[in-house]
């Protein structure tokens, strides 16, 4: 089966979305310097692209940075003027994502903000809200990161949470897994909070079978 799902996304993304020799390498250079292999997919990183796109995002906030490769794909949809700030735990991923950063073009307008991403949150101060959130890090605190986000958000803020199906094993209200525990407490807060209008979807392809959540903050 995860063969088929592969074959799927490659063809979608063959056919939809343009190769581009930049992002190739910066996965290749993530790979390089020896980063886990889980970065969003090419499609992924194409929706959030259009995401930001169609919420003309000029602030955005990513909880989560790896070697920047979904980092790129927002940062590029930025107008003059906008800015990412993405936050990024291990010193060797943030040196990696300043250099990704960089090669493609998009330094300028990103700021990497490196040590625990809640220790950072706490840090942050009085500042504009966020336009878009992508949370993307470790799941067990995915609810402090929901509530830092809620936070930082605005009327209209997109709120998005990565990897929330976790193989299936969200549906298990017994798990043992810090991460899953993480990523229901995550779900339930979110459809539980009346200032958010919320829907996920669950997705197969070459990162095997997991999902998205999306959370929009109400007027």
């Amino acid at each position: 089966m995860q063969q088929k799902w592969s074959a799927v996304d490659e063809y979608l993304v063959k056919q939809l979305i343009p190769e581009d020799e930049i992002l190739t390498q910066v996965l290749a250079n993530n790979q390089r310097a020896g980063l886990p292999a889980i970065d969003v997919s090419p499609a992924q990183g194409q929706l959030l692209a259009l995401f930001v796109r169609m919420v003309r995002a000029k602030r955005i906030l990513e909880i989560g940075t790896l070697g920047g490769y979904s980092t790129v794909w927002m940062a590029r949809e930025l107008p003059t003027g906008g800015e990412l700030l993405t936050l990024e735990a291990d010193p060797l991923h943030a040196a990696i994502a300043r250099e990704n950063l960089q090669f493609a073009g998009v330094a300028h307008q990103v700021t990497v903000a490196e040590g625990p991403a809640l220790q950072t949150l706490e840090n942050l101060g009085d500042r504009p809200p966020f336009d878009l959130i992508f949370i993307d890090a470790d799941k067990p605190n995915n609810p402090n990161y929901l509530k830092w986000a809620m936070h930082y958000a605005r009327p209209g803020t997109l709120i998005i949470g990565d990897n929330v199906v976790r193989e299936g094993e969200v549906t298990n209200p017994t798990t043992t897994d810090a991460s899953v525990q993480g990523v229901r407490k995550f779900i339930e807060m979110t459809g539980a909070d009346p200032r958010l209008t919320a829907t996920a979807m669950q997705t197969v392809g070459v990162k095997g079978w997991d999902g998205f959540t999306l959370a929009w903050v109400n007027a």
